[in-house]
């Protein structure tokens, strides 16, 4: 595995922090392990945009799954109508036949167990915190808190950078367990040809050269691997694994927890739950960055995660996005007289800083800003 440790990545928020206690977050899995009720900081408010009905309702119809093989053969197109449907109408979809073995699958989230399942000490020496003063989006811990009254994720994550290969930061990528590098490498190389793929096709739906967001998304494109903990709640009522939003980022491919459900999307007003299946499963959903490149044709679905009052939750997300300092807008050839822009030209990087802005107070920046 050829990699280089780099310093902080430029595209993401590093942002010094006050001495302020309330800035500092608990390792959510420590304080599971010892309270009876959650902090209130970390309790629904009446009047929180999205919430409601945590028990969700079931889902009215199987999520479609798609074929990358046919996906991928220029004369086979009800593949293709059957990706074009489903990004209109719930954003995302399940893939199959994508080439990762289940073994692989298997290996990477035994890891992020083992991982989570270490010292609060161990884990924290890759803390997201440099110096306990400056946050970045890049290592173990939580999100940033922003404000005394931010409500927090019942949740802990470790967040990497996986691309530009010769941009990886080691110093925030675990040697325990042993075999977590090589299982993330591994699992990267096979995630992006599915993002490739993905993005091939979703070209073609659009009508364009079928390279034009592989182009988009170049060798200077950020991906992350992001690994989510959700320990027990003793209130899963009133508590959110993550707040509703959407991915910023061009397209996401998540690998999801195959025992434990959680994950929800909101459609049409309604949350369903997302059902869990015996094997392991890859979800794509498309994220901000493609909305609005596609000028809304194609929607990044909102979704959040509830928590579970038994039983821990574990799933990894690969978010794939665009060179930061390339201009993020709707592409000229999908406008028309009946269908202007309906965003505003962003470099991506810019972006980027808005999106964590708002997601820190659980708005949707693609709603109020762009």
């Amino acid at each position: 595995m050829e990699t280089k440790q780099t310093m902080i990545s430029k595209d993401i928020p590093r942002t010094p922090m006050a001495e302020e206690s309330w800035r500092l977050p608990n390792s959510v899995q420590h304080l599971a392990a010892n309270v009876q009720e959650p902090p209130s900081r970390y309790l629904l408010r009446e009047q929180e945009p999205y919430g409601g009905n945590l028990a969700g309702t079931k889902i009215p119809e199987a999520i479609p799954t798609i074929d990358l093989g046919l996906l991928s053969a220029s004369s086979d197109t009800q593949e293709a109508n059957k990706l074009r449907s489903t990004l209109q109408s719930w954003g995302f979809f399940q893939v199959s036949n994508h080439g990762i073995e289940t073994s692989l699958m298997d290996s990477v989230m035994s890891a992020s167990r083992d991982f989570f399942g270490l010292p609060l000490e161990e884990k924290r020496k890759y803390s997201n915190l440099i110096d306990g003063e400056h946050f970045q989006i890049e290592g173990y811990g939580n999100d940033q808190v922003k404000t005394q009254d931010q409500r927090l994720d019942w949740s802990d994550r470790l967040h990497l950078r996986v691309e530009p290969e010769n941009e990886r930061n080691l110093a925030h990528w675990p040697i325990h367990p042993k075999s977590f590098r090589d299982d993330l490498h591994e699992y990267a190389m096979k995630s992006k040809r599915i993002k490739g793929e993905i993005l091939r096709a979703i070209a073609k739906l659009l009508e364009l050269d079928e390279d034009y967001f592989v182009y988009q998304l170049s060798d200077k494109a950020p991906a992350y691997a992001r690994f989510n903990y959700y320990p027990p709640c003793p209130r899963p009522d009133l508590v959110l694994g993550v707040k509703p939003h959407s991915d910023v980022y061009a397209l996401t491919v998540l690998l999801v927890d195959k025992d434990v459900g959680g994950l929800q999307v909101l459609r049409d007003g309604t949350w369903y739950n997302v059902t869990t299946l015996p094997n392991y499963t890859l979800l794509i959903n498309i994220g901000f960055t493609m909305e609005i490149m596609a000028n809304g044709i194609f929607r990044a679905p909102v979704h959040r995660v509830v928590t579970n009052a038994e039983k821990e939750r574990i799933s990894v997300a690969m978010f794939y996005g665009v060179d930061p300092e390339k201009e993020v807008g709707p592409i000229p050839h999908v406008l028309t007289e009946e269908q202007p822009a309906r965003y505003r030209k962003m470099k991506a990087k810019d972006f980027l800083f808005t999106h964590y802005d708002d997601f820190s107070r659980g708005a949707r920046i693609v709603d109020s800003k762009i």
